[in-house]
Order: C-alpha cells, then structure tokens, then sequence
C-alpha cells in the first residue's frame, strides 16, 4: 500500500470509476437516437469491492508474475424498461436521472476528499 492510498483511501478509485461512468452516460445520451446502439453503465458498487479487494490482495511488481485479481472496471449492457423497434436500448430519461445522480456524488466525493487534503494540509502547518 503507498502514501496515497495510505492517506486518501478509496477516493481517488471513487473518483476515477465516476468519471468513467460520466463517459458511458455522455455516450449513451449521445446515441440516443442510434439504431441498434444498446445503453452501458457500471455497476459502482461491485466496481468498488474490486478496488477494496485488490487493495488487501498483494501487487504485481514484475511482467512474469501472475496477476491475482481483476481490479479493472466492468462495464455492463442496461435492460430497456421499454424496447424500442431499432434495437436502441437508450432512455433519455433514465440517462438524463443517471448523470445528475453520478454527478451529485462526484461533488460529495469531492468535497470529502478536499476536506481531507485541508486536514493534512493544517496538520502539516501545526494548526
């Protein structure tokens, strides 16, 4: 374990598996109108599991050895409510609910790892 996930956690893979959905949900409400495109997402709970357990499992520091875990972010197809005709599987309003709740919690996320930096930051200061 290094500095970084000493003193911030599982923020930093917080952050980068929100950003990474902000891309699949721009993707999807991009395509909204494509024949045939069908909607992903992540599942970030799942997502984040794999990051706590890749933490606890020991790192690969050589290309010969033998990785022990999958950390990387799956991403998965989502399952219309409503089927449309040319096989599109993207709900505006579904997508439109997702990105604004994705980008709720990158703000909370934020803020709490700001707080975190503020907090080491006076406590390197002697505050």
């Amino acid at each position: 374990m290094n500095l970084i996930d000493k003193a911030f956690g599982v923020s930093p893979h917080v952050l980068a598996v929100r950003a990474q959905r902000f891309e699949l949900i721009s993707a999807n409400l991009a395509n909204a109108d494509t024949p045939g495109y069908k909607a992903r997402d992540i599942d970030f709970a799942a997502a984040l599991a794999r990051v706590q357990a890749s933490a606890k499992t020991p790192r690969k520091t050589h290309e010969a050895h033998i990785a022990t875990s999958d950390s990387r972010t799956r991403v998965l197809y989502r399952t219309p409510a409503q089927p449309t005709l040319d096989g599109n599987t993207v709900e505006t309003e579904q997508e439109h609910a997702a990105f604004m709740d994705n980008a709720i919690r990158y703000q909370a996320s934020l803020n709490f790892l700001n707080g975190r930096i503020q907090s080491m930051q006076r406590a390197l200061r002697g505050e």
